[in-house]
């Protein structure tokens, strides 16, 4: 009695043209818009203590007010900033946060435009090996 066994392994494999630069250039641009949410949230932060009229002194909104203190120095004295009882509206960071928001979408497209490739067509590459054996009893 004889019994033939054919064992039969494809192995495929792809290979994606540029792939890497895609991938970087969707890492750089995603963390473009985390920098920017991240300003973008101690900017509002910051307008929403002073609109409260919160303490200078406490440790933690002078770090906020000290950190954003460095981007919105460009904008100070820009508009009028209207106050009462404590509580301050500051009006030139809203301008700041609007402007601050375009400088990022500039930067994204300009990464975007220069390291950004298409995908290309997927290149596929089958080997076929095959081997038999032949048992007799």
């Amino acid at each position: 009695m004889s019994s033939e066994n054919r064992v039969s392994e494809v192995r495929t494999t792809q290979n994606e043209p540029e792939r890497e630069q895609r991938i970087f250039s969707f890492k750089a641009t995603q963390l473009i818009w985390l920098f920017l949410g991240i300003l973008e949230g101690l900017i509002a932060l910051r307008i929403g203590l002073k609109l409260i009229a919160a303490n200078p002194d406490s440790p933690i909104v002078a770090l906020i007010y000290g950190f954003t203190n460095l981007f919105l120095w460009p904008f100070a004295g820009m508009t009028a900033t209207p106050s009462a009882g404590g509580m301050v509206l500051e009006l030139s960071s809203f301008f700041a946060m609007a402007v601050y928001a375009l400088i990022a979408w500039v930067i994204e497209r300009i990464v975007w435009v220069i390291f950004y490739r298409p995908r290309g067509p997927v290149v596929a590459v089958t080997e076929t090996s095959t081997s038999e054996s032949h048992t007799s009893r």
